[in-house]
């Protein structure tokens, strides 16, 4: 039997991550070949992910970065299946980490993401690693980059929930402060787009469908079921799109509204809301 130095088992949890026993028993079940060893943590992280593939992952960390400039900006969010887990140091810091990689490799989509390389090997098969180490089933799943004028990240207190706001005015104090006023707006409520313009064609028929039904079960005349219809679409517009809901620290004005007191150009081009719970 071949002997399982100390210095093996420490270069095997450097490179890897992996517990003392896991590391020891790699080394044992593979001759003490290190690289041998590393792809066989990695076998058992995908055994792992294999076993839990059908658990969910509802709890987890979402991550926004920015560039120093402000021009950049990328979310992502690290699931698990415990919130345990999603406390742990390690997973936030990989999470971390992801995030930085994206953001300083410029990373558009989440596939690209995906195999990046971290630390030598992918971000895939890091996953892989981080499974077979903790044991559950752990992904990333979401991940949204962007770039222009100004870009400004907020994260939830729980880190469960994250949102990036673009706007279109280069970044100054006050449009950084009134960014992040409009990112907790987004956390808050949930806008399905920026304005009406971007509402999915979809969603519109659905709402107006809705509307249409809901008129016709009151018994309203049909003649004027499709004007009540496009008044319950206006509505659905004012409450669900960003620029046109009432301001939550202020409900007097709109969101467009606060935007324009501090330039009267300033405002949204996109915004990007991420969650744990999503999926």
């Amino acid at each position: 039997m071949v002997e399982i130095k100390a210095a093996d088992v420490n270069r095997l949890r450097q490179l890897t991550g992996a517990g003392l026993m896991d590391c020891k028993k790699a080394l044992a079940e593979t001759g003490g070949d290190l690289e041998a060893a590393i792809d066989f943590l990695r076998k058992k992280g995908a055994k792992v992910s294999a076993l839990r593939a059908g658990k969910e992952t509802k709890e987890g960390v979402v991550v926004a970065l920015t560039t120093a400039d402000g021009t950049r900006g990328v979310i992502c969010s690290l699931n698990c299946e415990t919130d345990f887990v999603a406390k742990n140091e390690e997973f936030n810091e990989f999470a971390r980490q992801v995030a930085q990689l994206a953001l300083d490799q410029n990373i558009a989509d989440l596939n690209a993401l995906l195999n990046a390389s971290l630390q030598g090997i992918t971000i895939q098969e890091r996953l892989a690693e981080l499974v077979g180490k903790i044991g559950e089933k752990i992904e990333l799943r979401s991940f949204h980059s962007c770039s222009g004028a100004a870009v400004v990240p907020y994260v939830h207190s729980n880190k469960k929930l994250g949102v990036l706001v673009l706007l279109n005015k280069a970044r100054t104090e006050a449009v950084e402060q009134v960014g992040r006023e409009v990112a907790m707006q987004v956390a808050a409520m949930n806008p399905v787009a920026v304005d009406q313009k971007g509402v999915p064609q979809q969603v519109i028929d659905r709402e107006l469908d809705i509307a249409r039904e809901k008129a016709r079960a009151e018994g309203k005349p049909e003649q004027l079921v499709d004007k009540i219809a496009a008044g319950a679409l206006n509505k659905f517009f004012k409450e669900n799109t960003l620029l046109s809901q009432e301001f939550v620290k202020d409900p007097k004005k709109t969101v467009a509204d606060v935007l324009k007191s501090v330039d009267k150009e300033l405002t949204v081009v996109a915004f990007y809301r991420v969650t744990t719970q999503e999926g």
